[in-house]
């Protein structure tokens, strides 16, 4: 192998300023929405760079030089690769644009090298145009590109398994699957709890995010699932992912996004119209929610996409292990702020003003901004089935309390 084939050069003209793209390389909330799943970054000369992807495989080194917005420089040491390896990238105006450069050598000779170089470039290639595209258009190519199974899910523990006579306690319970899609159609059922798809092992989300990501829609893969203490298999068709329409001004997004959970919430309203407080607070059992359970949980689930979207927009999301689950502590004190039906309806409806404020407030200047707000617009604009989830749930519990 020649001295130049060790070299990967990767060269993209992309529509932003060299100080967003500069942006892009050297904020680890930027990493995540082009190339890494999770990183880490102190961008000085000294500092750490550590990015993670959720096949497991991972990158830690060294930022060794930085020029804002003319280039930077950092040492590439792989999971399971022989050695350091160097990343210099080069940023320079043009016409509007910005011509990035980026080299990646220092690659040995040999098969121990074969598969490290293979991977890098592959790696490069794919995250490179996805860098160009949420310029460009604000998507993640990652997620666009990706089937879903069409579930929603549930928390899942040792405790929870015992309950469900589920003989292992990792996995992925489903909440329900959706009406229309892959999971549905091959008979899966509320409380299975996935284990493998495709010949890989699931575990938690991560897991099964990677298992999808080589797949398109239309692809048929094995599930391995446990129903109660039996372990069973099902071929299933992968579904494509609908993504909803999005308006282009920050205050259309806005408005949208207000007439979507108005007609969520008149929905709410509709289904309590007359419901009894001795009706909203039947449990069938200790381990139960009531309908007043489900309502806080809501409430919780509003707070969360403000704390999201004050993350996205100053550039510094949380990121969390692991789903510490629904925690019964949380209703209770969220029902001790809000006591009655009509309290958890109007802080619905007031959480729901902050977020169309949030939005409609973003300013113009950030650094991703049409990834922003692509983001905003495919979480937000999605189809409700977290809430009609749970109005099924209370539906059934008021049919249960009425009996």
């Amino acid at each position: 192998m020649s001295l130049e084939s060790q070299t990967l050069t990767f060269t993209r003209s992309v529509n932003a300023s060299p100080k967003q793209t500069f942006y892009a390389f050297t904020h680890a909330s930027a990493f995540n929405e082009w190339l890494s799943d999770f990183a880490s970054v102190i961008p000085h000369p000294g500092g750490r760079i550590y990015l993670w992807w959720n096949s497991g495989y991972f990158s830690s080194g060294e930022i060794t030089e930085v020029d804002p917005e003319r280039r930077l420089s950092f040492t590439w040491h792989g999971r399971n690769e022989p050695a350091d390896t160097q990343v210099d990238i080069n940023f320079e105006a043009e016409n509007g644009t910005t011509l990035i450069r980026l080299e990646h050598t220092g690659f040995g000779d040999g098969e121990a090298w074969a598969k490290t170089i293979q991977e890098c470039r592959t790696g490069w290639e794919k995250g490179m145009e996805n860098l160009v595209s949420i310029f460009e258009t604000g998507e993640d190519l990652r997620y666009t590109r990706r089937p879903m199974l069409g579930i929603l899910v549930d928390d899942f523990d040792k405790d929870i398994a015992k309950q469900l006579g589920v003989p292992v306690d990792q996995g992925i319970r489903i909440a329900e699957p959706i009406e229309g899609m892959g999971a549905k159609a091959a008979g899966l059922l509320k409380d299975d709890v996935m284990i493998a798809l495709d010949g890989l092992d699931i575990s938690d989300f991560p897991d099964l995010t990677n298992a999808l990501q080589p797949h398109q829609a239309g692809d048929k893969v094995e599930i391995i699932f446990y129903r109660g203490s039996e372990k069973e298999s099902a071929k299933m068709e992968l579904s494509s992912r609908p993504i909803p329409e999005i308006p282009e001004k920050n205050s259309d997004l806005a408005k949208a996004v207000e007439k979507e959970r108005a007609n969520q919430y008149l929905a709410l309203e509709k289904f309590l119209d007359g419901v009894s407080e001795e009706e909203v607070t039947f449990r069938s059992s200790n381990e139960e929610w009531s309908i007043k359970d489900n309502l806080a949980h809501l409430v919780q689930g509003e707070r969360g996409w403000i704390t999201w979207l004050t993350g996205v927009i100053g550039g510094y999301q949380a990121h969390y292990d692991d789903y510490g689950g629904n925690l019964p502590i949380y209703n209770q004190a969220t029902l001790a702020a809000f006591p009655s039906v009509r309290a958890l309806l109007e802080q619905l409806k007031r959480l729901n003003m902050e977020i169309v404020a949030l939005i409609d407030g973003l300013p113009n200047d950030l650094p991703l901004d049409k990834n922003i707000h692509w983001r905003i617009g495919i979480n937000l604009l999605e189809h409700p089935y977290h809430l009609e989830s749970h109005l099924d749930q209370m539906k059934s519990i008021l049919e249960a309390a009425q009996k």
